[in-house]
């Protein structure tokens, strides 16, 4: 039997509950690709499965992981245009936080050249979010205002790119430091604000003239969420796609008829389950980055095996851009 190694966790918790164990290698079938990974995305929804605070119930034992770049080791039956060797990136449902994966050969899209292992990891969950909240749950248009929180963070970073490509006429953008603001400013953010400042809402208020921001991105919840809605700009449109405060906030609908606004969910596996659909959103945003016109954001990598280290430096909002895992590297 080959093995592999993995991060799995047992029982759910803080990031030491994440356990460094073998696994049998798995074994492509027909229509399958093993991919040897190189690098693995981090995203804040992990570290909500590892607490079971996701969307969905988490079964213990569980082996996190969807962001995928590597090579194709094997090729199982019924696969074609695809070669031994060749360079891939990939969403999986989970299983990524391993060495190897086998997956549906239709997941996967080859690494454009300019690109390393560790920065195709950013494109398959927090590129294409950022594209879908902008461009179809925030339905952007050119001229509107931005809201962007969270600006240096993986989704922040496409998504303060990606407004601009869309046509937006003012990004605004937060973040927790001044280090993090001018990440943001050099991404093309028009107005940058410091969260932690008790009146960040006013000056979102007053950077557009009092009327408030065209669309907004909202992952935070709780009294951020409040807040958010009173920056909320007349026929504006609210787009929620996280909970990272872990607070629930209540929502009277009769208050959005009085400026005719919208507020709309967000759920990425909704897109991953239409193949085609993700298929075409990720081909536009590759070709913006294979032009030169994205700038991907990986400052933070870790062996697969200081996974829990990972976790606890995600957690501290301290990082920025996209934190990874080199399975490979020992």
């Amino acid at each position: 039997m080959t093995t592999m190694k993995v991060i799995r966790f047992h029982e759910y918790g803080d990031p030491n509950v994440l356990k460094y164990e073998d696994e049998e290698r798995p074994v492509p079938g027909a229509g399958q690709v093993l991919v040897k990974i190189e690098a693995v995305g981090l995203n804040y929804a992990d570290t909500m499965r590892r607490r079971n605070n996701y969307l969905e119930n988490t079964p213990v034992p569980y082996v996190l992981g969807g962001e995928i770049a590597g090579t194709i080791e094997e090729i199982g039956p019924e696969v074609q245009n695809l070669q031994i060797g060749q360079r891939v990136l990939a969403i999986a449902n989970t299983g990524a936080y391993a060495e190897y994966a086998v997956l549906p050969a239709r997941q996967l899209f080859p690494i454009p050249d300019n690109l390393g292992f560790a920065e195709a990891t950013t494109i398959p969950v927090q590129g294409i979010t950022a594209y879908d909240v902008l461009k179809e749950s925030g339905q952007l248009k050119t001229g509107e205002s931005v809201l962007v929180h969270a600006a240096a963070g993986g989704v922040g970073v496409f998504s303060v790119q990606l407004a601009k490509i869309m046509g937006a006429g003012k990004v605004i953008a937060t973040a927790s430091t001044a280090a993090k603001l001018e990440l943001a400013k050099s991404l093309g953010a028009d107005v940058t604000i410091n969260y932690n400042e008790a009146d960040w809402a006013k000056q979102v208020r007053e950077q557009t003239g009092g009327k408030g921001a065209d669309v907004i991105l909202e992952m935070v919840g709780g009294e951020v969420f409040n807040q958010n809605l009173k920056c909320l700009a007349p026929f504006g449109r609210m787009v929620v796609f996280g909970a990272a405060s872990n607070q629930i906030p209540s929502l009277n609908p009769i208050q959005l008829m009085q400026r005719n606004q919208t507020v709309t969910g967000y759920w990425l596996v909704n897109t991953i389950m239409r193949p085609k659909v993700y298929a075409e959103r990720m081909a536009e945003l590759l070709g913006w980055i294979g032009e030169g016109k994205v700038k991907l954001v990986v400052e933070h990598s870790f062996p697969l095996s200081e996974a829990a280290q990972a976790h606890t430096a995600l957690e501290s909002r301290q990082t920025v851009g996209k934190l990874v895992l080199l399975p490979q590297q020992k």
